[in-house]
């Protein structure tokens, strides 16, 4: 078996969508949107392979893949922000699982985040990646999700926070929020999210600012400094899933009650389902992490 980086070509990009969507088929109880190290388990979609080619270019002593006789066995993507180590994507495909594959990428990701005193990961449900990552320092805390169709009657009045469009224009807004609440902003990984999430919904008022990127029926990332800011803007996301669509917000901590009885209120089922992993902090709140970037 031989470590390589990963490379900037469409080749190597769908070999590693293809890597995590085997993986994290295998999980038990496995479902569309289940995670793992911050993979979706769902159909071939143009965002995973951005994704990694993103990676390649921003962080590439951080993204390797594990070949045995020239096939992809496994793969890692991780990135780093201002002090921040990202585990963005671990998977191995079941056949290859339990060999020590896993153990070795993670060695050279971590060493990519040497020296960076805050890490983050969104870990599968797995007992096996569980003890992979507190084996590796990270405190391990269990995550919800919210699924469902939207129940509009529990959409209640806004209130006189004002939620508008998002742009480039307000990245300085989105990294200072950023560095609030988990030290470090984004940085480049918001000209990602623009180009392939659906919308970015901003709030910027006296009682404080937030962001929260939508795509369908997903919430994908939200950052608030209060709960209030945070409330105001998942109700808004959910508003805006379209009818007939199922709405899905997920890695919800304990932390995240403030989105927990939002999405009770309008009718959306909870459940829990794996991990938020955290090394040299604590759980950013009012906070719902990307899967994939954190």
């Amino acid at each position: 078996m031989i470590l390589r980086l990963v490379q900037d070509t469409a080749a190597d990009a769908e070999a590693v969508q293809h890597l995590a969507r085997v993986s994290f088929a295998a999980l038990p109880d496995a479902a569309p949107g289940a995670p793992g190290a911050g993979a979706r388990d769902e159909p071939p979609s143009v965002y995973q392979p951005a994704r990694t080619r993103h990676l390649v270019r921003t962080d590439p002593q951080g993204c390797w893949l594990a070949e045995r006789d020239g096939e992809p066995v496994g793969t890692v993507l991780s990135l780093r922000r201002e002090g921040l180590w990202v585990l963005a994507l671990l998977a191995v495909r079941p056949e290859a699982q339990g060999k020590g594959v896993g153990r070795l990428l993670l060695e050279r990701a971590a060493a990519y985040g040497r020296g960076c005193l805050r890490g983050m990961l969104c870990a599968s449900p797995s007992p096996a990646a569980a003890r992979r990552y507190r084996r590796a320092g990270f405190t391990l805390h269990p995550a919800m999700r919210l699924t469902g169709r939207v129940d509009r009657s529990g959409l209640v009045d806004p209130g006189d926070i004002p939620v508008h469009p998002g742009n480039a224009t307000h990245r300085h807004l989105l990294d200072s929020v950023d560095r609030r609440l988990r030290g470090a902003a984004h940085g480049p990984d918001h000209e990602l999210m623009l180009a392939h999430f659906e919308e970015l919904l901003v709030a910027d008022a006296l009682a404080g600012s937030g962001y929260c990127y939508r795509d369908g029926g997903e919430v994908r990332l939200l950052a608030a400094t209060s709960k209030r800011i945070a409330v105001r803007l998942l109700r808004e996301a959910l508003a805006r899933v379209p009818d007939g669509v199922p709405a899905r917000v997920e890695h919800l901590t304990a932390e995240q009650e403030w989105a927990l009885d939002v999405g009770l209120e309008v009718g959306l089922s909870v459940e829990t389902r794996g991990y938020l992993g955290l090394r040299g902090m604590r759980p950013p709140a009012p906070y719902l992490p990307d899967g994939g970037l954190l």
